[in-house]
């Protein structure tokens, strides 16, 4: 075992020496929580604490954190009291006896190690209907009572334990193509378990191994079969051990499942580690050491949901803050490897008596921060679409964190804005920081500072306009909503990996620390080396997750060895790949171009020596609990495996591509620019940056001329109208523009004559130019302008040829000449 130093983090598991001073004062010795038989349980819930004051800070905290949550009548309160089931860490008559019971069942410097959590985790009177949602919350109250035992400025430590060492194995591995699957286990589960297993089925409950379409139906039976050892298959222990809907006799059934797979496995060549390779010491994700969620600032939480159960239709709120929101799936959803939900058309929706924590919790204070794992699943969702919201309705809301196209959106009633949380706090249009990729996203809330967004870790620098004020207008009978409105009308559809409600703003060092603290499975894998190089406990550690239900991430490998007397000689490494169930990856090999040397003047005792920031996404193939990882190396120390690269295959033959248009188009804000300087119009001018943001998608986005259509020619005709009237509304433009021509006449005299060409002649001069090769013929444009005049200035009875349509006309004529092709084409 062996501490690895993290960057300065708060509370939840930090390892400090008082922390293992503070195990030995709870007591000692070996203490098992028996299963059976289990005493009847206590009549009435603990309520109130009448017996003796706690006799130390300590056991304070233990009441405050733990006991407080674990000694009512529905979880350990009704067997492990005074009198009935030992050890009696939930007793009720003396909080002093309580906390001495306690000590073996915790270990504050490893929360999630410790038995409750191991008990409860297992079954052992679990309160909710997921035994991990139970470990999550018991690991919550455990890790709240090792933050209040010591000083937040303190550095986490998280201990980096050495896994078990074992050679890279031979395995089998599935086939690209699903004929075996097919002609083998699937007719089983295909007649069995497609009511269910398939979304087809009536009420279709993922995953669909039994889909009717085959791929589908591979895919998710991979992580569920055993290829080598067939028995140890998740479908055979469901039916084996768990009884799950057996068709007959769940022991045959089994077996015949089982059969099924070694059909499939014994027609599956055994991959073998080749000769030659240079390799670390192999392990699976699992066998690593936990490295996400150390160092989270969460004192203030008061809701937290990490989709961590992987099935059913419930998202528990592990916060360990009663009562417990915990909000029903349903609509289009399904979950996420990695812990996560992605939402299609679906939501995640709290009862309103639930919600109405939020609404205690955050009112009285008047300050609250949303936090959230977000992967938005495209950059054109609009409404704004809702990812988190406390909401009634369409227009009703507390609160709402929304997507619009690249924008985050923050909706928030208080008493300056309206019933639906308007004006809206949006990020800015052209810094576009809403992105389909995974993103920390915290929005703060208080009357001073207002609302702020951070993405990132890092404050968005958008400012909120309206004044603070007060909650008070919230109403308790909203309920919160993951993914969707209420009232399923306004979806969002993307993933979300974590969501949590704090009631206090978070300062911006604690946004940073917990967008550093990572979220999901994240593992460091110890890449055993030590029998390759003459360093003691030597490896290589990769930070590794499951990214998604297809593929791992693995990033920043470093060098370090848990000997803190090793002797550091200087070791070259080179050409490192990651290998996956007994051969090298065939994709993300990121590392391979990697050359560094392990020596004592880069290494930091504790901490290791870096070897690269970049990171990599490696396939999925057997799922998390099978897949076997090892590392590879063209050198390592004295050993070598050379690689000569293949000769890269010929070029082919260039394409003979049809000719290419001599001439282009601008596209938009060329157009944009070149009206501009026609007309003297400034681009920032008002009208006519307001008429070209409404415009700008329907303008020519490519130079290319073949892709010109009509739709783009109406939106350059309504943009140069736009100009025009700008032009010629404005005194000082106009004047400037046309300094010989007499606006003051009407329609049918300005234009007699000669007067015309102190129109015509400024716009042809201007927006032809001269001495241009390819230019338009100034007598022919100059023609068509003069038509277009006689046409609009033959007036009738029916037409006013007042004086100001006099200005109409010479809009249309600058329009005609500014938004054909003489401007657009170049």
């Amino acid at each position: 075992m062996h501490s690895f130093a993290q960057p300065a983090r708060f509370p939840r598991s930090m390892v400090i020496s008082a922390l293992l001073a503070l195990l030995t004062a709870c007591g000692g010795g070996d203490v098992e929580i028996t299963s059976t038989p289990l005493p009847p349980p206590s009549e009435e819930p603990v309520v109130n604490y009448s017996g003796p004051a706690p006799s130390t800070d300590d056991v304070a905290h233990f009441k405050q954190a733990l006991w407080d949550n674990i000694a009512t009548s529905d979880r350990c309160g009704a067997c492990h009291i005074q009198g009935q089931q030992s050890p009696t860490f939930a007793r009720n008559d003396d909080i002093n006896l309580a906390y001495s019971d306690t000590g073996a069942l915790v270990d504050l410097s490893r929360p999630d190690q410790s038995l409750l959590v191991e008990k409860v985790a297992g079954g052992h009177n679990c309160w909710l209907t997921s035994d991990s949602a139970c470990a999550d919350i018991m690991t919550t109250w455990i890790s709240d009572w090792a933050a209040l035992a010591q000083a937040q400025s303190q550095v986490t430590q998280i201990e980096l334990q050495a896994p078990v060492e074992r050679d890279p194995g031979s395995t089998r591995n599935f086939p690209e193509s699903p004929a075996l699957y097919e002609t083998t286990v699937y007719p089983i589960l295909e007649q069995f378990c497609a009511s269910c297993h398939s979304n087809s089925a009536t009420i279709p409950i993922s995953p669909y191994f039994a889909s009717s379409d085959i791929m589908e139906a591979y895919e998710a039976a991979k992580d569920r079969i055993n290829l080598d050892v067939p028995e140890d298959s998740r479908f055979v222990v469901r039916l084996r051990d768990e009884f799950h809907n057996c068709w007959s006799d769940c022991g045959d059934d089994a077996a015949s499942v089982r059969d099924a797979i070694i059909a499939m496995a014994d027609q599956i060549p055994v991959t073998e580690l080749a000769d030659n390779l240079v390799n670390s010491k192999a392990l699976t994700l699992f066998e690593g050491t936990l490295a996400s969620g150390g160092g989270r600032f969460e004192q203030n939480t008061i809701a937290k949901w990490e989709f961590k159960t992987g099935s059913g239709n419930t998202a528990f709120d592990t916060s360990g803050v009663d009562p417990a929101l915990d909000l029903t799936l349903s609509g289009d959803y399904s979950w996420v490897g990695g812990y996560g939900i992605r939402f299609g058309n679906g939501k995640a929706q709290g009862s309103t008596s639930d919600s109405r924590k939020l609404y205690d919790l955050i009112l009285g204070g008047g300050e609250f921060a949303i936090e959230a794992w977000v992967t938005p699943a495209n950059v054109t969702q609009e409404g704004p679409a809702r990812i988190v919201s406390y909401s009634g309705g369409n227009d009703r809301r507390n609160f709402t964190l929304g997507q619009t196209l690249y924008n985050y959106d923050v909706l928030l009633r208080q008493a300056n804005t309206d019933g639906n949380g308007e004006p809206a706090l949006s990020t800015d249009d052209d810094d576009e920081v809403l992105q389909a990729a995974l993103q920390h996203v915290v929005v703060n809330y208080d009357a001073n500072n207002r609302r702020r967004i951070y993405v990132n870790g890092a404050f968005t620098g958008v400012t909120d306009t309206v004044e603070g004020g007060n909650l008070l207008d919230w109403d308790d009978s909203f309920a919160f909503v993951l993914g969707n409105e209420v009232s399923g009308g306004i979806p969002w559809a993307g993933t979300l990996r974590m969501v949590a409600i704090h009631n206090r703003v978070l300062s911006d060092t604690e946004i940073a620390q917990n967008f550093d603290a990572g979220v999901g499975q994240q593992y460091f894998l110890l890449f055993g080396i030590g029998d390759l190089i003459d360093i003691p406990d030597s490896y290589i550690v990769l930070k590794a997750s499951q990214y998604d239900s297809y593929s791992y991430l693995f990033t920043e490998p470093f060098f370090i060895s848990l000997d803190d007397n090793a002797n550091i000689t200087r070791v070259p490494v080179e050409g490192m790949r990651i290998g996956i169930n007994g051969r090298e990856s065939f994709a993300g090999q990121v590392f391979s171009p990697l050359s560094v040397t392990i020596n004592a003047d880069d290494y930091t005792a504790g901490s290791g020596q870096p070897l690269s920031r970049q990171g990599t996404i490696i396939p999925l193939e057997k799922g998390p609990e099978l897949d076997e990882f090892f590392l590879t190396f063209e050198v390592l120390g004295e050993h070598t495996d050379v690689r000569i690269d293949a000769l890269p295959p010929a070029p082919a033959v260039p394409a003979d591509l049809p000719a290419q248009p001599d001439i282009g188009l601008r596209h938009f804000a060329e157009i944009h620019a070149t009206m501009s300087a026609l007309t003297g119009v400034p681009m920032d001018n008002a009208a006519v940056n307001d008429t070209y943001n409404q415009l700008k998608q329907q303008l020519p986005a490519k130079t290319g001329i073949t892709g010109f259509v009509a739709a783009n020619q109406m939106a350059i005709t309504q943009l140069a109208i736009r100009y025009c009237d700008t032009l010629i509304e404005t005194d000082s433009l106009r004047t400037a523009y046309f300094p010989d021509f007499d606006f003051s006449r009407p329609a049918d005299t300005a234009y007699d004559g000669g007067r015309r060409d102190s129109v015509v002649n400024p716009i042809l001069s201007t927006m032809l130019g001269s001495n241009i090769a390819t230019q338009a013929d100034t007598a022919l444009v100059s023609d068509e302008v003069n038509q277009l005049i006689d046409r609009l200035t033959a007036c009738t009875s029916a037409t006013s040829c007042d004086v100001k349509y006099t200005r109409t006309v010479a809009k249309a004529s600058c329009a005609a000449v500014l938004g054909s092709a003489t401007m657009l084409i170049q």
